[in-house]
């Protein structure tokens, strides 16, 4: 039996906006970032599972194990984003949606997979943004939900795009049965296992 299969750490955190799904870089256009590092005193080796962009927050994984981050990055794991859109997003946009879409991805086109979109039809409960979002001033916004098991770079921010609904915000809500629930911005919470 393998004794060091005990020995992996895992976390669940809420990465802030603004940061980048990252421990360190020694870019030098990335020196002034800030980097998952800076919330917690994590152990050598730990790798974030899957990435979320600089604009974007949310649930994020964290694990020493490399199986179990290859495992959660394979298409058998949903993941759950609740996007805020500019505009009153229409029943033709979310069927377009969820039928998939055609993104740009590495300068070719990509169509993406059918996936579960539906309007909120209540503003999720989520921690204030450190970031203002523009006001209701500027016209109407709709949080939609949208359930993938891919995950191309910004795909999300490109689907809604895509159907003429640009994302404003945007927070992962859940990774498999792992839901952010009531975590608070910047937490990170120690766990034995994912699943």
């Amino acid at each position: 039996m393998d004794s060091t299969e005990n020995v992996h750490q895992h976390f669940i955190i809420y990465k802030p906006y603004g940061y980048l799904s990252q421990f360190t870089s020694n870019a030098k256009k990335q020196q002034n970032k800030r980097f998952l590092g800076d919330l917690f005193d994590f152990p050598e080796g730990i790798m974030a599972i899957g990435r979320l962009d600089e604009k974007s927050e949310g649930l994020l994984l964290l694990t020493t194990d490399g199986k179990t981050s290859d495992f959660i990055n394979s298409q058998k794991v949903d993941k759950e984003y609740y996007a805020l859109v500019n505009g009153a997003i229409s029943q033709e946009a979310i069927e377009r949606l969820s039928n998939g879409v055609e993104i740009g991805f590495n300068g070719k086109k990509y169509q993406t997979k059918a996936c579960k979109v539906f309007k909120l039809d209540v503003t999720p409960n989520l921690p204030e943004r450190s970031k203002k979002i523009r006001d209701a001033r500027h016209g109407p916004t709709s949080w939609i939900s949208i359930t993938l098991n891919e995950g191309k770079f910004r795909q999300v921010r490109k689907m809604t795009s895509a159907v003429g609904f640009p994302t404003l915000r945007l927070v992962r809500v859940r990774v498999g049965n792992i839901h952010l629930n009531e975590m608070e911005v910047g937490e990170v919470i120690p766990v034995t296992t994912f699943f």
